[in-house]
């Protein structure tokens, strides 16, 4: 929907950017593996679980795979051309596992490897920082077959595979995150089933969560080894949690789910402990018995930088007696113990996902990592809006995901202004892709994918941002 509240900024910079980043701020774009690449039994890949996952009847909006995707693994050249001419910094990209070490074990496939080297060198000669992002959802089928992240053992085969990468094109990348949104992983994957593997044990996603986190730990260890000189650091997926009302119920509520949203994922990795009360919310699910004796200290190993995704907030209440308000929808389970938990809806402006749009949010959010858990640099991974397009005589004009995109810049800066050792910004996404269990029926992109004939065409936003990051800044309103 088009927001009037939010003017486009296309062209307002030419008055100055009055609000100016910090000199070497990193401006990238974001993608991952499966949703771009294509390719997917070519050169030496095998199946990961997104491709189980997507040809299974019924999991994927009009039965869309990762198939052919952009196509990026044959057009890549030509995709770092479209970054450098938009000015990127960096560029944040996923390895697929099962590219490089076909069935999670074992040795190494040479042609997946050489496409990630060829990768890392294009971006350098276009003086762009290459991020690299190890594991993004598409954990290798074998793997899965003997059990998947709830089983232990899926921790050290991912040390295992970052090993094999680090040794690969450690000398030239220098960002690394191990994770991207854990919580997806454990919680969609393994607990509502919304995403691969679709199970839906909500034990079995607890103990994902805690294994993923543990892989993730001794692939820090693993890295460090090996590449002393490297920025290392995770990736999560954080949201501002509010309650409805001050009623107690919805207080608790509110804390109910800011433990599964966010402190089951904080707490472990940058305090070593689990939330107490988190344990005891989910003592009907799981004992914690998983969970053995150093563990937390692997999984709280000393990183370098810590990454947020944000997208919105979540405003919650406490179960109501009667007919339920329509403003209000049950917790699914992916919120393992807290399925009587109501979501509420407040009517303002919302993205093609049903996404509130909160750019005051990630203030809340980068301030609260920052005052309560680490002094670590942070970075914006992710944060961008899937909207309706349409191209008209060879133009995307989409002025609402501008304007989502000004709105959280402006949301960054203030946070830097509070103190925030913000230092990067990732948009999602570099280019329209496949958005998971939507397929290709939502877009989030700066660049228009033509699905047919694989065409790309820069949208406004993409413009914009070239602006914006060129100058370092925003204008004020």
């Amino acid at each position: 929907m088009s927001n009037p509240t939010h003017p486009p900024a296309v062209g307002v910079l030419d008055q100055g950017p009055e609000l100016t980043f910090p000199p070497g701020f990193l401006w990238g774009a974001a993608t991952a593996a499966y949703q771009i690449e294509g390719a997917a039994a070519e050169g030496g890949r095998t199946p990961s679980i997104w491709d189980t996952f997507s040809h299974t009847e019924g999991r994927v909006v009009s039965g869309h795979t990762g198939d052919v995707a952009c196509d990026h693994y044959h057009r890549m050249p030509d995709d770092v051309r479209l970054m450098a001419e938009l000015g990127l910094k960096s560029y944040r990209f996923s390895v697929s596992w099962p590219r490089v070490q076909p069935g999670g074990t074992g040795g190494v496939n040479q042609e997946g490897l050489d496409f990630y080297r060829r990768l890392v060198d294009e971006l350098l000669a276009n003086g762009i920082e290459p991020w690299l992002t190890l594991y993004h959802w598409d954990l290798p089928q074998p793997l899965e077959d003997a059990g998947g992240w709830p089983v232990r053992d899926t921790a050290g085969r991912f040390a295992d595979y970052a090993s094999l990468v680090a040794d690969a094109v450690g000398d030239r990348v220098k960002y690394w995150t191990t994770l991207n949104e854990p919580w997806c992983s454990a919680f969609l994957g393994y607990g509502s089933g919304a995403h691969a593997p679709g199970r839906s044990d909500g034990a079995d996603s607890v103990r994902a969560g805690h294994h993923l986190m543990l892989g993730h730990g001794l692939a820090v260890q693993a890295l460090r080894a090996k590449l002393p000189q490297a920025q290392l650091g995770v990736t999560v997926n954080l949201y501002p949690v509010t309650p409805a009302s001050d009623a107690p119920g919805d207080v608790d509520a509110a804390r109910r789910i800011d433990g599964l949203a966010n402190r089951f994922f904080l707490d472990p990795l940058l305090r070593g402990s689990y939330p107490a009360d988190l344990t005891a919310d989910l003592a009907e699910v799981t004992d914690f018995g998983h969970v053995r004796d150093g563990d937390l200290e692997i999984i709280s190993t000393p990183l370098d930088l810590v990454g947020i995704n944000y997208y919105s907030r979540h405003v919650v209440a406490a179960p109501l007696a009667g007919e339920e308000p329509e403003n209000y929808w049950r917790a699914p389970s992916c919120w393992p113990g807290s399925e009587d938990v109501r979501f509420v809806t407040r009517g303002v402006p919302v993205t093609d996902m049903d996404w509130e749009i909160d750019a005051p949010g990630l203030v809340e959010t980068l301030r609260r990592v920052h005052e309560e858990y680490t002094d670590l640099p942070l970075y914006v991974t992710e944060n961008g809006s899937a909207f309706v397009d349409t191209v008209q005589d060879g133009r995307v004009d989409d002025v609402d995901r501008l304007a989502y995109f000004d709105a959280h810049l402006r949301a960054s800066h203030e946070a830097i202004a509070a103190g925030v050792p913000l230092r990067g910004y990732f948009a999602w996404s570099l280019m329209d892709n496949f958005e998971w269990a939507w397929g290709y029926t939502k877009r989030f992109g700066m660049i228009w994918i033509d699905y047919d004939t694989q065409a790309r065409i820069p949208k406004s936003s993409a413009r914009w941002y070239a602006e914006v990051i060129r100058r370092n800044g925003l204008a004020a309103q």
